[in-house]
C-alpha cells in the first residue's frame, strides 16, 4: 500500500507535493520521492524513510517546475530500506516518463520477462512499479510511434496496458513536456480521486489516492477516478478522461475502510469514518449474542484506527467507553514493520497502558483487526500487566485467513494467526479471555449501507476470493518461496515467464 500524488499547478510545485506527502504519510513510512518537470527536463529526489526525513531545503530547491508527481512507499517483501525501488520511476524513451504506483502486479514476473524478449526493455529492480512503468512506456511508443503525442494516443497506450496488465494498480505517471496522468485498475481495486483548485492565474489540478490530500491543500474535490478510467491533464490545464478498459466494475479494497485509509477520507463515495462507525454497530450485536455484556466493564480502543468502531460499540451496549493506551505518535505502524521481533518490540515502544483504567476490571479491547497476533498478544498482556481482571477481545473485522497480493504485505500463510486456527485456538494464541470476531456480511453491510452503488469489495484476505482470477495456489505458493529465498525466486520467476511465454506462442501458432 503506497500513497501517490499528480499535480498541474500554475507556479511551482514542490512545496505541494511535500505537503501532500505528509498527509498522505500513513500510506507508507519507507520510502518517499518527488519527481517534477521543467519544460521538458525532470528533477526527482528520493530516498528510503519519512517525508519530513527524505527532504531537506536543498532538495526543495532542485525540484523546480509547475508540474510533478511524489510517492510514499509501503514496505512490501523485498523492498523495505531499498533505495533502488523507490519511486517515482523514470524511464526515457519515449518523450520522457516517471511514474508513481499504489498497488501490486499479479502478473509482473511474465510482463518483465515479455519486455526483454519481445519489448527489448530492460528492467533493472525486482519492483512491479518499473515493469509498469515500461509496460506504459511501450505501449506510448507503439500508439504514437514514439513522434507525435495527444490525448487518442495516451489513452490508446492504457487501453493496451489494461490489456497486459494483471492485478491492482491506481498510477500517476507524467510525459516530459506534454502532462500529467491519473489512471485506475479496471476492477478499482486501489483508490485514486482528483480536485481542483480555482486560482486568479488559472485551474490547477491534484490527483491523490485519497480526498483528504486534496482537502488539506485547499483543492476541492471533484470525483474519484473510474475503475478502467484514465485522466490525462496537460501543462495548459486542459482536462481529458476516457474509461479504458472494457467491462470495468468497481471492486474496492475493503481493506482501506479497515484500516489503511484516513478516518477523513472519502473513498468512492463512502465516508471512511461513517463505515468505521457502522463496523461498530455490527460487531456490538455480535458482542451482545456472543458475551454477556453486564460482565463488560469498559470498553477501550487499541489506538488510532479502532477509535470509531470502539465508540459505537460501547454507545449500542451501553457501556463505558475509556482512553486505556497512549500512544506514541512517532513509531511507525507495527502491522507494516518487516520482521516479527521488530514488530513485537515496537509494540511496547508505541503503547502506554493506563493503570488507573484497567486496575480490577473487566476491560473489552477493540482492534481494527488482527493480522499476525504479536500485536493483540503484547496488548492482551500489557492490559493485564496492568491490572485488568479480565480480558475481552473484538475485532471490528472478520479473521484474517488469507494472503493478500495486491499490495498489503501479507503474502505468507504462515504468518496469519487466523489461518489454519479456529477462534477458540486463536483466542488461546493471544491471551485473551474471550474474542469475538465480525462477520463478513457485517463488514460488508457496514460499507455498503453507506454506498449502495457498492456491490462487490475486494475482500481476498477475509474470504480467499481474488478477483483478479489468476491467483492459484501454485502462485500463492511461489510468492511464500520467494520470501525465503529471494535468489532463487528472482532465476525461477524468468524460468516461468519464459514458459508462459513459450506457451503462449504455440497456442499462437
Amino acid at each position: 500500500m503506497c500513497g501517490i500524488l499528480g499535480v498541474v499547478a500554475r507556479s511551482s510545485v514542490n512545496q505541494l507535493l511535500y505537503d501532500g506527502l505528509l498527509l498522505l504519510q500513513h500510506r507508507g513510512q519507507d520510502a518517499a520521492g518527488i519527481a517534477t518537470s521543467n519544460g521538458k527536463t525532470f528533477s526527482m529526489h528520493k530516498s528510503s524513510g519519512q517525508v519530513r526525513d527524505v527532504f531537506r531545503t536543498r532538495n526543495m530547491r532542485g525540484l523546480p517546475g509547475r508540474s510533478g508527481i511524489a510517492h510514499v512507499r509501503y514496505p512490501t517483501a523485498g523492498s523495505a530500506g531499498n533505495d533502488e525501488e523507490a519511486q517515482p520511476f523514470y524511464v526515457n524513451a519515449p518523450f520522457g516518463l516517471t511514474l508513481a504506483h499504489n498497488g501490486n502486479l499479479t502478473n509482473s514476473a511474465q510482463l518483465k520477462e515479455e519486455m526483454f524478449r519481445l519489448d527489448r526493455r530492460h528492467i533493472n529492480t525486482e519492483s512491479d512499479s518499473e515493469v509498469l512503468l515500461n509496460v506504459l512506456a511501450n505501449e506510448l511508443q507503439a500508439a504514437t510511434g514514439g513522434v507525435s503525442l495527444d490525448p487518442d494516443s495516451i489513452f490508446k497506450a492504457i487501453t493496451e496496458v489494461h490489456r497486459r496488465v494483471k492485478g491492482a494498480y491506481a498510477c500517476v505517471a507524467e510525459i516530459a513536456g506534454y502532462g500529467v496522468i491519473g489512471f485506475r485498475d479496471p476492477l478499482g481495486i486501489r483508490p485514486l480521486c482528483y480536485g481542483v483548485s480555482e486560482t486568479d492565474h488559472g485551474t490547477e489540478y491534484l490527483i491523490a489516492s485519497e480526498s483528504v490530500a486534496l482537502e488539506g491543500m485547499g483543492f476541492w474535490f471533484v470525483r474519484d477516478i473510474a475503475p478502467g478510467e484514465a485522466v490525462f491533464i496537460d501543462l495548459d490545464g486542459n482536462f481529458h478522461s476516457r474509461v479504458c478498459a472494457p467491462n470495468a466494475s468497481l471492486n474496492p479494497c475493503i481493506f482501506e475502510y479497515v484500516y489503511f485509509a484516513r478516518p477523513d477520507s472519502v473513498i468512492d463515495g463512502v465516508s471512511v469514518y461513517d463505515a468505521r462507525l457502522k463496523m461498530g454497530e455490527y460487531l456490538a450485536e455480535k458482542v451482545r449474542r456472543e458475551l454477556r455484556t453486564g460482565d463488560i466493564d469498559v470498553v477501550m480502543p487499541i489506538p488510532d484506527t479502532s477509535r470509531p468502531s470502539a465508540l459505537q460499540l460501547a454507545n449500542r451496549l451501553n457501556l463505558d467507553y475509556r482512553e486505556g493506551f497512549i500512544k506514541n505518535r512517532y513509531v511507525g505502524r507495527t502491522f507494516i514493520m518487516p520482521g516479527q521481533a521488530i514488530r513485537s518490540r515496537s509494540v511496547r515502544q508505541k503503547l502506554n497502558a493506563m493503570s488507573i483504567e484497567f486496575r480490577g476490571k473487566n476491560v473489552l479491547l477493540v482492534d481494527d483487526s488482527i493480522v499476525r497476533g504479536t500485536t493483540s498478544h503484547e496488548i492482551v498482556q500489557m492490559a493485564r500487566a496492568a491490572g485488568a481482571n479480565k480480558v475481552y477481545f473484538a475485532s471490528a473485522s472478520p479473521p484474517v485467513r488469507y494472503p493478500n497480493v495486491y499490495g498489503i504485505d501479507m503474502p505468507t500463510r504462515s504468518e496469519l494467526i487466523a489461518n489454519g486456527r479456529t477462534d477458540n485456538e486463536i483466542r488461546l494464541a493471544i491471551g485473551a479471555d474471550a474474542l469475538v470476531y465480525q462477520d463478513i456480511d457485517g463488514m460488508r453491510r457496514s460499507v455498503r449501507d453507506l454506498g449502495r452503488h457498492l456491490n462487490r469489495f475486494e475482500a481476498s484476505c477475509f474470504d480467499g476470493v481474488y478477483i483478479t482470477g489468476d491467483v492459484t495456489p501454485e502462485y500463492l505458493d511461489h510468492l511464500e518461496t520467494s520470501r525465503l529465498n529471494p535468489v532463487e525466486h528472482v532465476e525461477e520467476s524468468g524460468q516461468k515467464a519464459q514458459m508462459n511465454l513459450q506457451f503462449s506462442s504455440q497456442n499462437k501458432q
